[in-house]
């Protein structure tokens, strides 16, 4: 009861902040801008004058399983730097203007405290996340090719895994610092540190979650799911665990020391 008590205030709070509204928004224009944009960039650039003379542009032809990989690269940068952004001050906000203070003195438990703000956030992002790929997976198939809706949906989850560990990375940081914009930049650098680690000792990290992407390319390439991105998915499901148990953990202790 104090668990769902908790989420749904989130929940109505993320409401009360239009987060229901502007956050799936977002991700549905960075999911569909690349589809879109690619396939009416020949009249954009005849409306505006075309080609000077002598000068032509050869257009790729682009498989559905290229195209909707474009939306997961928007995603995957604008994207997620979006959703740092919004969830930097879950936790941190509270922690720094003392409400989050007044909620424990209740008493409400760290667990419930921290895992109700994550599952909150995870409910919206995911939200977005399908409400997006369903987006660019409609003009994908209008003006691409056909594209499952199987294909659509363990796209959602293989790449919904990843947004989650963002998610449960920002609130790892929540519950260190008290400035949300450190937080922001603490989850930033760590995606990044991240991703160059992976290019580094690719031959060695197979499973790293960066690689989630390229192993949902490659499903989407041979039409069946590989080992690897199995094992991968797995991966990230270990990480986003220990970090959000270590969340709880960091939590309390600040609270305690406080």
């Amino acid at each position: 009861m104090q668990w769902s008590t908790i989420l749904k205030k989130e929940m109505l709070e993320n409401w009360r902040n239009m987060k229901w509204i502007w956050v799936p928004l977002v991700i549905i224009l960075l999911a569909i801008i690349d589809p879109i944009s690619n396939y009416y960039l020949p009249q954009i650039i005849e409306s505006v004058g075309g080609m000077p003379d002598g000068a032509s542009i050869d257009l790729p032809e682009f498989a559905p399983a290229d195209v909707v990989m474009m939306s997961l690269g928007q995603i995957s940068s604008l994207g997620v730097l979006v959703i740092v952004l919004m969830s930097m001050g879950i936790i941190a906000g509270e922690r720094k203007s003392g409400v989050s203070e007044l909620i424990l003195v209740k008493p409400v438990s760290y667990r419930n405290y921290v895992t109700a703000k994550w599952a909150a956030l995870l409910l919206l992002v995911w939200g977005s996340l399908f409400l997006g790929m369903l987006a660019s997976w409609y003009y994908t198939n209008i003006l691409f090719g056909e594209l499952s809706f199987v294909e659509l949906l363990q796209i959602v989850f293989f790449y919904g895994l990843w947004l989650t560990l963002v998610v449960t990375l920002s609130v790892f940081y929540n519950t260190l610092c008290k400035t949300p914009g450190l937080v922001a930049s603490l989850t930033i650098i760590t995606i990044i540190v991240m991703s160059i680690i992976t290019q580094v000792f690719g031959h060695i990290l197979t499973w790293s979650p960066n690689n989630l992407s390229s192993h949902i390319h490659e499903m989407l390439i041979t039409g069946s799911l590989s080992s690897d991105l199995v094992a991968t998915g797995f991966v990230t499901i270990a990480i986003t665990i220990i970090l959000l148990v270590a969340s709880i953990f960091a939590f309390k202790n600040k609270e305690l020391a406080n």
